[in-house]
């Protein structure tokens, strides 16, 4: 499964250096987010009071550290505002991965 940034190029932007002059940074460019209406769906997760969103992608796409992948599905920036004891019952989007 490919990283969240593996499609994302390299800029250079120019910036003070704090003594007067000016130095170049290297920075990935924004990751533009997937439309959620577009992603095909593998499983919707009725969202538990103490769940976890590592344990969630885990259990669904087999690896933890793609609880980005369900964050993208669901159009949330911040992957804890979507789980917790005030979204108990509601459902989350798991995408088919890699697509």
């Amino acid at each position: 499964m490919p990283g969240r940034y593996a499609d994302v190029g390299i800029t250079t932007t120019t910036v003070p250096d704090g003594a007067g002059g000016v130095r170049e940074v290297r920075h990935l460019r924004r990751r533009p987010l997937p439309d959620p209406r577009n992603l095909p769906v593998l499983a919707l997760h009725p969202v538990a009071g103490d769940d976890r969103m590592d344990l969630i992608a885990a259990r669904y796409l087999g690896d933890p550290t793609a609880f980005w992948l369900v964050s993208d599905a669901n159009g949330a920036l911040d992957p804890d505002e979507l789980i917790g004891p005030e979204n108990e019952g509601t459902l989350l989007v798991v995408p088919v991965p890699g697509v």
